[in-house]
């Protein structure tokens, strides 16, 4: 495809993410053409969670503590349940997450990664998915949620589990290989 060529992504996450929601979209975005980095509050090796245990270890590529916003085009949080909780209690992770979406560079957050959104305070009249667990909490934080696979709202894309990760590389995609978005 090579769409994305000359693009670099951030995946930004913690022990426990989703395997998959972190795999399949780099992978994805891999074959398009962008360069992924891998960035987490840790260093060394992280752990996957799969379905129901622990899954396979991955390298993180940058330490939050030294990753700067300006190198990256775009921003990918995958979910898992302990992976966003543990981020959102980070004052450095939600600055990291607020200033792609102040800047209009696409964020895509899937399952459980729009709790990261939340902490933001930014998603206020924004109209996104997740899992549907989180529906009420993004609710009050202001959005408006909907139960669809994938939606996009001015280059925010969000799908709500592994089942929609088809649809949410695509949108994903697409949504990067147009670039910066204008602010509401």
């Amino acid at each position: 495809m090579g769409q994305l060529n000359n693009k670099v992504i951030a995946i930004l996450t913690e022990e426990g993410f989703e395997q998959v929601e972190l795999t399949e979209p780099k992978e994805a975005l891999e074959e398009a053409g962008a360069t992924v980095h891998v960035i987490s509050p840790k260093s060394g090796k992280i752990k996957a969670w799969n379905k129901d245990n622990w899954g396979i270890e991955i390298d993180v590529d940058i330490e939050l503590s030294k990753a700067n916003t300006d190198d990256y085009d775009a921003l990918v949080l995958p979910g898992g349940v302990l992976n966003p909780d543990k981020l959102r209690q980070n004052k450095e992770a939600v600055s990291f997450v607020s200033t792609f979406l102040e800047e209009g560079k696409p964020v895509a957050a899937i399952c459980h990664g729009p709790q990261m959104l939340i902490e933001t305070g930014m998603i206020s009249g924004k109209t996104l998915t997740s899992f549907p667990s989180l529906q009420t909490d993004l609710k009050n934080a202001g959005a408006n949620w909907v139960d669809e696979e994938v939606v996009v709202d001015n280059g925010l894309v969000t799908s709500r589990r592994p089942s929609d990760l088809n649809a949410f590389n695509s949108k994903m995609i697409e949504e990067i290989a147009e670039g910066v978005h204008e602010l509401d």
